[in-house]
C-alpha cells in the first residue's frame, strides 16, 4: 500500500512539473517573438505592413472557408484588432485538423480499414421503412462516416459510471484473444490499477492487450513511466499526440475517444474515462453523473475499427498492423433484442462534423421532445437555431447541464447561453448534487445517443470522438427515463435566464459569447 501512495504522489508531481515546464517554455517562445519584433523598431512600418496583408490573407481564407462563423467571427475579430497576437494565436490553436502529413496518414489508414465493415443495406432500409426520421438520420452516418447501421446486437445501459466499470472487469476477464482500449484520460490510481490486474493475468493467459491514451487528457495523471509500466508487464501501450513545447499547430486536436473492445465481441463506451472522480471513489466536485453503454455483437466490428484507425494512425515510427482481419473475426450473433445500434466516430481531420449534424438532425426530426445532457454547452448559431425552432415548434426542449462546474469560466460560457435559448422555449436544468459529464440524448422516446461527444466546440469541432446512434432498442426507454429521474434532482433555471439580467451581466455574456469559439 505504501508503494502504491508512493508512486501515485510521484505521478502526480512529475505530470504537473511537466505542464509547468512546458508552459513556461511556451512564454518563453512568446517572450522570444515579442523581444524580436521589438529590436526590430526600424523596420516597424514594414512588418506591420506584412502582418496586416498576411492578416488579410488569413481572414478572406477562413471568410471562403465551410467552416460555421460561429467559429470564424472570433478570430477574425482578433486578427484586426491585434494582428500580431491574433495570428500568433490561430496559429498556435485555430488551425484545426492538423498537419497535411497527419492527414495522409489518417486517409491511408482509412482506406484500408473501412471497407472492412458491412454495409447493411438491409438493415439500413428496414429502418427507413419502421421509424423514417431514424432512418434518415442513419443513413447520414453511414454517407458521410462510413460507419453502418447494425443488429444482432444487445446493448446495456448504466446510469452511473461504476456499473460500466463492473462490467467491464468482468468482461475484461473472459477475454481470450485481444483487448483493446483507447481513453482519453487514465489515472494510475485504484480504478485504473483494478483495471490493470485484470490485464496483467489476461497478458500472462496469452492474450494481445493494447492501451492508448491521450497525453493532454491524462497529464495531470500520468507522466511518461507510464508506457515504461506497462510495457514492463506485456501490455502495448501507445500515446496520441504527445504534450511538447513549440507552437504545435496539432495540439488543439485530442483524442477524446472512450472505447474497451474485447475479442471483437464484446465493447463499451461512454462518457467516463479512467480516473478515480469518474466513479466516485474521488469527489473534487460534488457528485459525479456519468453513464456508458455495453454492446455485444455484430456492431462491435465498428469499434474495433475506430480504435485500429487511431492506433495505426498515431505515428508513422511505429510499427502497425499489416493483418487487420484477425481483429474482426466473422462473427455472427443472435441477439435478443430487435434495434437498430451505429456505432460511429468523429474526426477533426475531415469538413464533416458529424457529432454536430446528428445533434441538430436530432432535434429538428422531433416532434414530441428533445432532452440532452452535456457536461459544458457552448454551441455554434446552427445548433442554438435548431434547438429554438424546434421549441417554438412546440417540441419540449431541454439541457441538463452541471450544477456544480469543474471549470469555472467554462462554467460561466455556459450559462451565457441560457438566455437565447429559454427566451424561445427551450428549458434548462442544472443537476444539484454536483458534476455531470455524461453526453447523451434522446428523441420521441424512439432514437437515442450515447458517447464521448459534448455540446462545445472543442468537441464538435476540434476533437477525435465517438458515439453510438440507437433506435427502436430498450436502452431509449432506459436513456429517457434516466434523464427523467435526474431532473428531479435538477434545478430547473429556465426562468431565472428568461428575465433579469443585469447591464454588467449582458455585457459579461457578449464579450464571452464573443471568444466562446477559441475556448
Amino acid at each position: 500500500m505504501k508503494n502504491t501512495t508512493l508512486e501515485g504522489r510521484a505521478k502526480t508531481k512529475n505530470g504537473v512539473t511537466r505542464l509547468v515546464f512546458s508552459v513556461i517554455c511556451i512564454l518563453l517562445e512568446v517572450i522570444f517573438i515579442l523581444l524580436l519584433f521589438t529590436g526590430l523598431n526600424r523596420y516597424a512600418e514594414a512588418i506591420n505592413l506584412f502582418t496586416r496583408i498576411l492578416g488579410l490573407i488569413i481572414i478572406l481564407n477562413m471568410y471562403a472557408s465551410p467552416v460555421t462563423s460561429t467559429i470564424k467571427m472570433p478570430w477574425i475579430f482578433l486578427i484586426m484588432v491585434f494582428p500580431i497576437m491574433g495570428l500568433t494565436l490561430y496559429l498556435l490553436v485555430g488551425l484545426n485538423g492538423g498537419t497535411s502529413k497527419m492527414r495522409k496518414r489518417y486517409q491511408k489508414i482509412d482506406e484500408q480499414l473501412l471497407p472492412l465493415l458491412p454495409e447493411n443495406h438491409e438493415i439500413l432500409e428496414k429502418l427507413q421503412q419502421s421509424i423514417p426520421k431514424a432512418g434518415n438520420i442513419s443513413s447520414y452516418i453511414y454517407r458521410n462516416a462510413f460507419y453502418p447501421v447494425y443488429q444482432n446486437t444487445d446493448a446495456v445501459y448504466y446510469d452511473e459510471a461504476a456499473k460500466g466499470l463492473e462490467a467491464q472487469l468482468e468482461d475484461l476477464a473472459k477475454a481470450e484473444h485481444f483487448i483493446f482500449m483507447e481513453y482519453h484520460a487514465i489515472e494510475d490510481a485504484e480504478a485504473w490499477q483494478r483495471i490493470q490486474q485484470v490485464l496483467e493475468e489476461r497478458v500472462n493467459a496469452g492474450v494481445e492487450v493494447r492501451v492508448f491514451y491521450d497525453d493532454m487528457g491524462s497529464i495531470g495523471f500520468i507522466n511518461t513511466d507510464f508506457i515504461k509500466k506497462l510495457d514492463a508487464v506485456g501490455i502495448q501501450c501507445r500515446v496520441f499526440n504527445p504534450f511538447m513545447p513549440g507552437l504545435n499547430v496539432f495540439l488543439n486536436n485530442r483524442d477524446h475517444r472512450k472505447i474497451t473492445v474485447i475479442d471483437g465481441k464484446v465493447g463499451f463506451t461512454g462518457g467516463y474515462n479512467l480516473a478515480n472522480e469518474y466513479f466516485n471513489l474521488t469527489h473534487p466536485y460534488g457528485q459525479w453523473k456519468d453513464t456508458g453503454i455495453r454492446l455485444e455483437g455484430e456492431a462491435v466490428r465498428s469499434l474495433t475499427v475506430t480504435f485500429l484507425e487511431m492506433w495505426n494512425a498515431v505515428s508513422d515510427k511505429d510499427k502497425n498492423d499489416s493483418d487487420f482481419n484477425k481483429f474482426l473475426p466473422d462473427y455472427k450473433y443472435v441477439s435478443s433484442q430487435t434495434g437498430f445500434i451505429q456505432p460511429y466516430a468523429d474526426s477533426p481531420l475531415d469538413n464533416e462534423q458529424v457529432g454536430e449534424e446528428v445533434y441538430i438532425s436530432m432535434v429538428n426530426k422531433s416532434e414530441k421532445y428533445c432532452w440532452f445532457m452535456t457536461p459544458y454547452l457552448i454551441i455554434t448559431d446552427e445548433m442554438a437555431h435548431a434547438m429554438t425552432l424546434a421549441a417554438k415548434r412546440g417540441v419540449d426542449v431541454r439541457i441538463i447541464t452541471p450544477g456544480i462546474p469543474d471549470k469555472k469560466m467554462i462554467y460561466s460560457v455556459t450559462r451565457s447561453f441560457y438566455h437565447e435559448l429559454v427566451k424561445d422555449g427551450v428549458r434548462i436544468y442544472e443537476w444539484t448534487p454536483g458534476f455531470c459529464h455524461a453526453k447523451m440524448s434522446v428523441a420521441d422516446d424512439c432514437m437515442a445517443t450515447c458517447g464521448t461527444i459534448n455540446l462545445d466546440y472543442r468537441s464538435l469541432y476540434h476533437h477525435f470522438e465517438n458515439g453510438c446512434f440507437m433506435a427502436d432498442c430498450e436502452v431509449v426507454s432506459e436513456i429517457r427515463n434516466d434523464l427523467q429521474e435526474t431532473m428531479k434532482e435538477c434545478r430547473e433555471v429556465t426562468e431565472k435566464y428568461h428575465t433579469g439580467r443585469s447591464a454588467y451581466l449582458r455585457l459579461s455574456q457578449l464579450f464571452m459569447r464573443l471568444f466562446a469559439g477559441l475556448l
